[in-house]
């Protein structure tokens, strides 16, 4: 991350995640969980869905899913977050493969 200045206005350029840019902990888990909440909200709006659809369909309670469409996701493994879009129609594949450092990262990609 760095300092630029244009126009007169001083601004920091992003790593990418901004829960890691926070400084909260367990940034990187915050940064997927969001991307699944954000494909969730995608998908009940593509498929027109109520809430209680949607609640119905993901097999979760109905303020779960208010919680969910407004950012409370704290309650919420990745893997129910999975769950709830594989529900949904969607097909997540997990892909493991060697790091090229010595330590490896958690990467959310959506097709």
């Amino acid at each position: 991350m760095g300092k630029r200045i244009i126009e007169g206005v001083e601004f920091e350029i992003g790593s990418g995640n901004v829960f890691a840019d926070l400084g909260l902990p367990d940034a990187e888990k915050l940064k997927i969980k969001s991307g699944l909440v954000f494909e969730i909200a995608k998908a009940i709006r593509r498929l027109e869905l109520t809430q209680e659809q949607a609640a119905r369909r993901m097999g979760i309670a109905q303020p779960k899913v208010s919680g969910l469409l407004r950012g409370d996701f704290a309650n919420f493994s990745e893997r129910k977050l999975m769950d709830c879009l594989t529900r949904l129609g969607y097909d997540i594949e997990i892909s493991v493969k060697p790091a090229a450092a010595e330590t490896g990262h958690l990467v959310l990609a959506v097709a």
